[in-house]
Formats: structure tokens, C-alpha cells, sequence
């Protein structure tokens, strides 16, 4: 068996930044002084004219960004998950919200894999954030090659992007005929008995929690949500109709993130049984990446636990 490689989220959007600013010359990147933790120092390196660093001035940046989308630039805004959804969430709401500007706001060092950082700098609450923005879409990629799609993806796209980049190395669990497509989920395992729908690098763990269920007869299906607004409601509806019961696992706040997408549509669309696997409701902690996914319980023994105990 071929070794899976492994590579952070943040990575493939500081590459395909570069790739994107060689074939579109209206991509412009702006970062809040992070460019080396953010990786848009690979466009910088490659497009100096094209890049501008704010400073230490989120807010700033953002005003900038949404300045820039009206003489037809395509702005890539880039800081901290931290910083870009929560400290800059007002500019982001009044300047780009409002407007439907074509802001593309990536966001890298979301949720409690930012480790040592600590509580302070582990966002767990973006994604609920941004999805209370009207008109605003919002990404969670799950590799590699899910986010070098989505970014080239948010490029196309005319209006405001929050998309989700990580700092932890996670598996590359596509291939490179993956085809992204904005609003639509990915069965990534067919299965009867329960549906894992999960998003960023809890697509990977879902996958491994499948198997191990399937060692012990449970055929568990599972779906990668990567555009968790505007979210796909078909393949949702249609999962919980045919199995009845869902797991959703993501790195984020239990309250305003996955659960809460999936969970309003089922109860208006599909009522069934949906359990969360997430940062229920507390702040993080420092510590290594890997072990703290373990202490939360972001991880495929908790989506094994959760199933066995909810199924019937």
C-alpha cells in the first residue's frame, strides 16, 4: 500500500495562491504581517507587486480587501482564524457582507489544532461566524487536494468567501481526478446502517471510524461537507432518510458550525436522530495538536463510540 502523505491545509493555499496568480492577473493577496504561517508568502515571493502587507491591522486589511473588489481585483485576505472571523467580523460584515463584495476572506490556524497557541488563538467559533453573514459562503476543506480546488473554485466565484485552512498536517485522502464543486457534498463511503457527515481534517477520521465499524458489521456511510453554506441539502436529506441516524464531526464549537447546518435542515426537511462530535461549548488549551484532537475527543474512537451507542 502506497504511504499517505501528509501536508497542512495552509500549505495548499499559499500554492495555490501562486499557481492561481499565473493564469488570473486580477488576483491580488493581502496579509496581516502572518505570511510565513500563512503560506501567502509563496505569492509574495512570486508576485511582490501583487501582494500587500497590512501589518498587524485585521480590520485595516479588510477595509483595504473590500476597496480593492470595486476596480475588479479579486482580493484574497489572509490572517489567523482568530483574527480574520473574530477580530475583523464587523469590517467583514459592513464592508464585504452587506455590499456582496468579492472578497475572498481565508482564514488558516482554525480550530484546536493550532495547539501550543493555546485557547486564545484556537478559533472553534469562525465558522458559526461567518455563516451569519448573509450571502456569505463558507468552506472547510478536508486536504490537500480539496483546497487547492477550493481555492481556485473561490476565484470563479462572484461574492464573499470565508474558507478554513489548517495548520496541522492531515492525510491526503483524494486523488488528483477530485472535482470540487461549490454547495455540493462527497459520499466518500457508501453505506446503510449510519451516516458520518464530517468536515476539515475530521473527513479523514470518519473515514477510519467507517472501517472500524465495518469490522464489527456496522455499514456506516460517509459524507464530506466541504461548503457547509450554502450546504447541500439533498445528499443530507437523502442520508438521513436511508439510514436514520447521523454522526456530524468537525473542529469546531458544537453550537453554529456543522451540527447546526446539518441539524436545520434535517428537522425541517428529514427528522431523524443527528449526534455531534465537535468542541462542545468550551475553550481550548495548549498543548500538542495530536493530543488535543485526542483529549477533545476529535477523533474516530469518539465517532465509533457515538455510533454504537445511538444506533439501533
Amino acid at each position: 500500500m502506497a504511504e499517505v502523505k501528509n501536508i497542512a491545509t495552509r500549505e495548499s493555499y499559499g500554492n495555490a495562491l501562486a499557481e492561481l496568480g499565473k493564469i488570473n492577473p486580477n488576483v491580488v493577496v493581502l496579509d496581516a504581517d502572518l505570511a510565513g504561517a500563512t503560506k501567502t508568502g509563496v505569492f509574495k515571493k512570486a508576485f511582490p507587486e501583487r501582494f500587500f502587507d497590512c501589518g498587524i491591522a485585521e480590520c485595516n486589511m479588510v477595509g483595504i480587501a473590500a476597496g480593492l473588489s470595486t476596480t475588479g481585483k479579486i482580493p484574497f485576505a489572509s490572517s489567523f482564524a482568530m483574527f480574520a472571523a473574530g477580530r475583523a467580523f464587523e469590517q467583514i460584515r459592513n464592508s464585504i457582507g452587506y455590499p456582496h463584495l468579492n472578497v475572498k476572506i481565508c482564514a488558516t490556524h482554525a480550530g484546536i489544532s493550532v495547539g501550543e497557541d493555546g485557547a486564545s488563538h484556537q478559533c472553534n467559533e469562525d465558522i458559526a461566524l461567518m455563516r451569519s453573514i448573509p450571502g456569505m459562503v463558507v468552506i472547510s476543506p478536508c486536504d490537500d487536494v480539496e483546497a487547492r480546488a477550493a481555492v481556485f473554485a473561490m476565484a470563479e466565484y462572484e461574492g464573499p468567501v470565508y474558507a478554513r485552512f489548517g495548520r496541522l498536517a492531515v492525510p491526503v485522502i483524494n486523488d488528483e481526478n477530485y472535482k470540487f464543486e461549490l454547495g455540493k457534498g462527497v459520499t466518500m463511503r457508501e453505506g446503510k446502517d449510519v451516516t458520518i457527515i464530517a468536515t476539515g481534517l475530521m473527513v479523514a477520521r470518519a473515514l477510519d471510524a467507517a472501517e472500524q465499524l465495518a469490522a464489527d458489521g456496522i455499514d456506516a456511510r460517509v459524507i464530506n461537507i466541504h461548503t457547509i453554506k450554502p450546504i447541500d441539502k439533498e445528499i443530507i436529506v437523502k442520508a438521513a432518510k436511508e439510514t436514520g441516524l447521523i454522526i456530524t464531526a468537525e473542529e469546531h464549537n458544537v453550537i453554529g458550525g456543522l451540527y447546526s447546518a446539518v441539524t436545520e435542515v434535517t428537522s425541517q426537511e428529514a427528522p431523524c436522530k443527528v449526534v455531534p462530535v465537535a468542541v462542545m461549548d468550551t475553550f481550548g488549551k495548549s498543548g500538542p495538536a495530536k493530543e488535543l484532537l485526542e483529549v477533545f475527543g476529535l477523533n474516530a474512537a469518539t465517532i465509533v463510540e457515538k455510533v454504537k451507542a445511538n444506533i439501533k
